[in-house]
């Protein structure tokens, strides 16, 4: 007597089954898919918590595969308040390239800082075109504990990595009529949605009188909270100006071109009344549209008087 055996309809031959690695890289694949969700659908909805939301910003910057950055800090550098927890600042930055608004972390996506290449050029002895792992290389990293305050009024307090400007400056050898230094950002429309803009003058420029460029307080930096930047942040390499408003501090260098007169700059050709080129923090000078009498502390909230060159008197005052 023959017996057949009825399978039942769930049944799958072995040879036919998922492999062990394939499943584990769809749950992988499902895992960010459903963060992607939760980011873009959950936190414009609001019904997250905010440790919901913590914890998709942190998963976010692992994804990024930041490098840590180890080095010392310069404790001549103190600061008057906490430093800003990281979530705060990497969910509230200004990046127009990106957004108008301060969702940028959600909007860098195809945003590539490596490789990248920072070329210095003008009135110098001895231009120069570094890969950035090159120009780090070459500089004395340090960490720097710095305020930083934005002419909307809001401000944090930043455990920036990097570098002096003024020793990449002593590198290149400006020439005796080199009066200014201008800064450019990338130009990549297919990575940068606004970008696409005629309306806007694209790049992004900034600009700064040698002897600014030259002050001990100006710092290039290449990192932030222990490692390298985030995209939002200006990745990989930006400008810290921390007695000035943070418009003045442009993100994702290309070029840094020595000249004998004064650039024009992304937001003074935009809106010259509103946006001028020294951009010096100033409590006594309100903009059209923010006192800036005060600052608020993204993260706690905390107001505080707001300084003359934002703290920063002894440093710079003998510039102006």
């Amino acid at each position: 007597m023959t017996l057949i055996k009825i399978l039942p309809d769930w049944f799958l031959p072995e040879s036919q089954a998922t492999s062990e690695s394939v499943y584990l890289n769809r749950r992988r694949f499902m895992k960010k898919a459903v963060l992607g969700s939760l980011s873009i659908m959950g936190l414009l909805a609001g019904c997250q918590t905010l440790e919901e939301k913590k914890a998709i910003v942190k998963q976010k910057l692992l994804d990024d595969l930041l490098k840590a950055i180890t080095t010392s800090r310069n404790l001549a550098f103190t600061l008057d308040r906490p430093i800003t927890d990281e979530y705060s600042a990497a969910v509230y930055t200004n990046f127009y390239e990106f957004s108008s608004d301060k969702d940028v972390w959600e909007k860098v996506g195809r945003f590539q800082p490596h490789p990248w290449t920072v070329e210095v050029s003008g009135l110098v002895a001895n231009p120069q075109k570094f890969a950035i792992e090159d120009l780090i290389a070459k500089m004395p990293i340090e960490e720097r504990l710095y305020r930083h305050r934005c002419v909307e009024a809001w401000a944090m307090a930043v455990p920036w990595t990097g570098f002096p400007l003024k020793r990449l400056i002593e590198l290149v050898e400006p020439k005796a009529n080199a009066t200014h230094v201008k800064f450019t950002t990338f130009f990549r429309p297919e990575q940068a949605r606004r970008q696409i803009l005629q309306s806007e003058p694209w790049p992004y420029t900034e600009g700064l009188t040698i002897k600014e460029a030259m002050n001990e307080l100006a710092f290039m930096a290449v990192g932030i909270y222990g490692h390298e930047l985030p995209k939002q942040h200006g990745a990989p390499i930006r400008l810290v100006l921390p007695w000035k408003y943070g418009y003045k501090s442009i993100k994702s260098i290309v070029n840094i071109e020595f000249s004998d007169r004064q650039p024009a700059t992304f937001w003074n050709m935009r809106i010259p009344e509103e946006y001028d080129f020294l951009a010096n923090v100033n409590p006594n000078i309100p903009h059209p549209r923010w006192s800036q009498a005060s600052e608020k502390m993204l993260g706690t909230g905390d107001r505080y008087a707001t300084q003359i060159y934002n703290g920063y008197a002894s440093y710079v005052s003998n510039l102006y």
